[in-house]
C-alpha cells in the first residue's frame, strides 16, 4: 500500500525514531508499504525511512539498483565504521520537493541491523547506497539532508522550497 509522505515541517520529521523490539510480520508490512511508497516516487527514490511516512520506529529501506526489486530492509541501522575519503551527491527528499542540495559524506559506511529474518547484519555499503542509507540514518535521528548544509545554504534551500510551495 503506497502511504503518505510526510511534508516538511511536520513535527514528527524532527522527531528521533523509536527502536524496533522485533521483527515482527507488522514490521515487515511496514517494510513493505514502504518499498511501495518508495518506488511511486517520481523517478523512484533510492531510500524511504518510517517517519517519512509518519511511522516513528527505526525502518529504513534501499534499493539503489537500476533493475528494482532487491530493496534491503533494515531495522534499528547504526552506522558502526565510516571511510575518510568523501563523495558529493544531490540529496532530496519527498519530505520537500522541488529543491535538493549537494551533500558529502563518506563515500563508504559500514551498518550493522536487524534484517527482515530479525537477524543482527552488519554490511558495508558504496556510493550512491552509501549516501542513501547515511541519508535514511539521518531521518531516523530526526535530521533532514539539509541539516547538514551551512546556515547560509540552508536558508537558500529552505526560501525556495516555500516559493516553490506557494504556486
Amino acid at each position: 500500500m503506497i502511504r503518505p509522505i510526510l511534508h516538511w515541517p511536520d513535527p514528527r520529521l524532527a522527531t528521533p525514531a523509536a527502536p524496533v523490539e522485533a521483527v515482527t510480520d507488522e514490521i515487515r508490512a511496514i517494510w513493505t508499504d514502504m518499498i511501495d511508497t518508495m518506488e511511486a516516487m517520481p523517478g523512484h527514490g533510492v531510500g524511504l525511512a518510517a517517519n517519512q511516512i509518519g511511522v516513528l520506529l527505526r525502518l529504513a529501506v534501499l534499493d539503489c539498483n537500476e533493475m528494482r526489486g532487491a530493496a534491503v530492509r533494515l531495522a534499528n541501522p547504526e552506522i558502526v565504521a565510516a571511510s575518510d575519503d568523501l563523495s558529493a551527491y544531490d540529496e532530496a527528499s519527498p519530505c520537500l520537493p522541488g529543491v535538493d542540495a549537494t551533500v558529502t559524506r563518506p563515500a563508504r559506511v559500514t551498518v550493522r541491523f536487524l534484517n527482515e529474518q530479525g537477524e543482527p547484519e552488519t554490511r558495508e555499503f558504496s556510493g550512491l547506497w552509501a549516501t542513501s542509507v547515511q541519508h535514511q540514518i539521518d531521518h531516523l535521528a530526526g535530521r533532514m539532508y539539509f541539516d547538514t548544509l551551512s546556515r547560509l545554504k540552508r536558508d537558500r534551500l529552505l526560501k525556495k522550497a516555500r516559493k516553490l510551495g506557494k504556486r
